[in-house]
């Protein structure tokens, strides 16, 4: 099956850089990661979540630290279920108002990466684990690939059923709930869809930088959108841009493919930012 996508992957790519089963690997992985990662980017945005997934990614290494201590010897695993319970923890206190909402992601960021580095660094042994901070896009393998495109599916069968109801949230939650929408449910499964897109792609984009290839592609998508639908679409296309040439690039320059991705990105936002000028 696989040698079957890397002939066509071969023929359609005629570039040097794709000729090589780890680059047709990373290329598979950016096709579905980014659009995941654009579309849940939309909501962060409008949720005025920016800063949610920097949290969740910090997480991660809580998650392994915690996984290490219970002897479970599948960190992707350790990483799902915390990451998931710290998502769903930020969201219910987010909702009781005890506190704004970026007071709680970074008392909830800061706690993580903290309790992360003080259980991975016991006995010098955090080297081992600081890839998780940069990624490494290159390193992933057919397995990976299915939980990716898992993770796509679900994402999708999810978006086309709550998407009216996350939309009508972050507008107005007042007004969703009379209208019936159960907001709290609908906000914590969102967070969910989140973590597991974080938690699934960490170990390729990087604590450092999954918050950016996050918010980057969907912010520069509000910018260029003149409807929520059009920013759905504008966020995974600037996503897909983002990752294909960024990945390309860094072959070719010889750097980091995820920062290669993140500045890709950013000159989409500052060209969003400057089409947004001109339109006014």
């Amino acid at each position: 099956m696989m040698d079957t996508i890397y002939s066509i992957l071969g023929a359609i790519l005629p570039l040097e850089a794709y000729q090589y089963s780890f680059m047709k690997n990373a290329f598979l992985a950016i096709l579905l990661l980014t659009p995941l990662l654009g579309l849940l980017g939309t909501m962060a945005v409008n949720h005025q979540m920016a800063f949610f997934s920097d949290a969740l990614g910090h997480s991660a290494l809580t998650g392994i630290g915690l996984g290490i201590i219970l002897g479970l010897r599948n960190d992707l695993v350790a990483m799902l279920v915390f990451g998931i319970i710290w998502a769903i923890l930020i969201c219910v206190i987010k909702q009781s108002g005890s506190a704004s909402t970026d007071t709680v992601i970074s008392v909830f960021s800061s706690t993580s990466v903290a309790a992360g580095l003080l259980i991975l660094a016991r006995g010098g042994k955090f080297a081992k684990y600081s890839s998780l901070l940069i990624g490494d896009v290159l390193a992933v393998t057919p397995s990976d690939l299915l939980w990716l495109l898992l993770a796509l599916i679900g994402t999708l069968i999810l978006w086309a059923l709550l998407y009216n109801s996350l939309l009508l949230t972050s507008v107005d939650s007042f007004l969703a709930r009379s209208r019936g929408i159960k907001t709290r449910l609908v906000e914590c499964a969102f967070v969910v869809m989140v973590a597991v897109a974080v938690m699934l792609s960490i170990r390729w984009v990087g604590v450092m930088l999954i918050n950016a290839l996050l918010i980057l592609p969907a912010a520069a998508g509000r910018n260029l959108a003149r409807s929520s639908r059009q920013h759905a679409v504008w966020s995974v296309v600037l996503a897909l841009f983002s990752g294909l040439l960024g990945l390309t690039l860094s072959y070719y320059l010889d750097t980091s493919a995820g920062a290669s991705i993140v500045l890709v990105s950013a000159l989409c936002y500052a060209v969003s930012l400057a089409v947004r000028g001109i339109r006014k």
